[in-house]
């Protein structure tokens, strides 16, 4: 399987940072978080872990074949940029960065006023 063209998907929560690499038709090639790399608790959520996590992943994924990405993030947690850094310090060359974190259009009806 030689991919030379992927995309990645980044989702970065406020516990956790997860990596993605898939092939153009969405099919997983590898992937990884900040847990599989070792970290536990607290120190999950941290953006060395990301980094970690990221360089982890790129060199299975660059095993593979991959040099060139497209990079989708998603969420809001403290890995967002540093997983971005750790991607381009790899060596891959990113076609797109694109942010897909959902935002609401107007969310779910709120509680009722407190009376008192």
């Amino acid at each position: 399987m030689n991919e030379n063209k992927a995309r990645v998907y980044i989702t970065a929560t406020f516990n956790n940072t997860l990596i993605t690499f898939t092939d153009a038709q969405g099919n997983t090639l590898c992937w990884g978080s900040t847990g599989t790399v070792g970290f536990k608790g607290a120190r999950k959520s941290t953006p060395y872990a990301s980094t970690t996590a990221v360089e982890a992943v790129t060199k299975k994924a660059q095993a593979l074949g991959v040099r060139e990405v497209e990079v989708y993030i998603k969420g809001p947690g403290p890995g967002r940029d540093a997983a971005l850094r750790a991607m381009r310090a790899a060596g891959l060359r990113m076609s797109l960065i694109a942010d897909i974190t959902p935002v609401p259009h107007n969310g779910p009806r709120p509680r009722k006023r407190k009376r008192g």
